[in-house]
């Protein structure tokens, strides 16, 4: 393992771990420390909608990873800052990572493109590896029915979600596809990126005339929102 403190891209295919340093090895620094905990504690805030706090955490992980001057890293913050947003069909913040994406590895780099859902076929074995199956969806021809299974097959749920992030910007995403991402938001409790899924789902079955699955889906939204409508405000730290 290498000594050196660089992020690394975990089983969600997101920026969410740090080489720590192998045991009995030298102990982390503190940035990396630091860093690990806000890209831990801004994934699970930005999941369950606490905007707030997911802002706060996202800035500490930048900052933190700023003390390095390593532009690679910063970019690596950045893009998972990106695919956690993606999780919820929310683009707008990946704005950070295009501007640093020329100082991105070239593995930063192919994932960025498979989160636009336009990977190239050389990117596939750059992507982390539970992330190559979508990847290659994405670069055969459009097929029926192929995205469900393969969002299934993903254990995790965060990657589950990112990938039909990206299968839905490339227009590859059908009902039993939408379904298998709304059951998996639901299924964590996940506010943030259930809100958008339904949406889709409700979209997608008004468009298909399929009267029965939107009522269902808009009625799932109304308790959702009534929920949140009810909770309290958050209160500052």
């Amino acid at each position: 393992m290498s000594p050196h403190p660089i992020l690394r891209l975990g089983a969600a295919g997101l920026a969410v771990g740090l080489l720590l340093g192998c045991a009995g090895g030298p102990p982390a620094p503190d940035w990396q420390v630091n860093a690990h905990g806000a890209l831990q504690r801004a994934t699970v805030a930005d999941l369950e909608g606490q905007d707030r706090v997911a802002g706060v955490e996202w800035r500490r992980a930048l900052e933190e990873t700023r003390r390095t001057a390593r532009l690679d890293l910063l970019a690596r913050v950045e893009l998972s800052r990106c695919a956690v947003r993606q999780a919820s069909l929310d683009v707008s913040a990946c704005d950070g990572f295009e501007h640093l994406q020329a100082d991105a590895t070239p593995e930063d780099q192919a994932y960025a493109r498979y989160l636009m859902g336009a990977p190239e076929a050389a990117d596939q074995p750059l992507l982390p590896p539970v992330h190559r199956a979508v990847a290659q969806v994405l670069l055969a021809p459009p097929a029926e029915g192929r995205a469900a299974p393969v969002l299934t097959a993903m254990a995790d749920p965060v990657s589950r979600l990112v990938a039909a992030g990206a299968l839905f910007r490339a227009e590859r995403l059908d009902p039993s596809g939408i379904a298998v991402a709304v059951g998996t938001a639901s299924a964590q409790g996940w506010r943030r990126p259930l809100l958008a899924w339904l949406q889709v789902q409700a979209d997608v079955a008004r468009q298909s005339g399929d009267a029965a699955l939107e009522a269902l889906a808009r009625r799932r939204l109304d308790a959702l929102t009534a929920g949140a409508a009810a909770r309290p405000a958050q209160t500052s730290d």
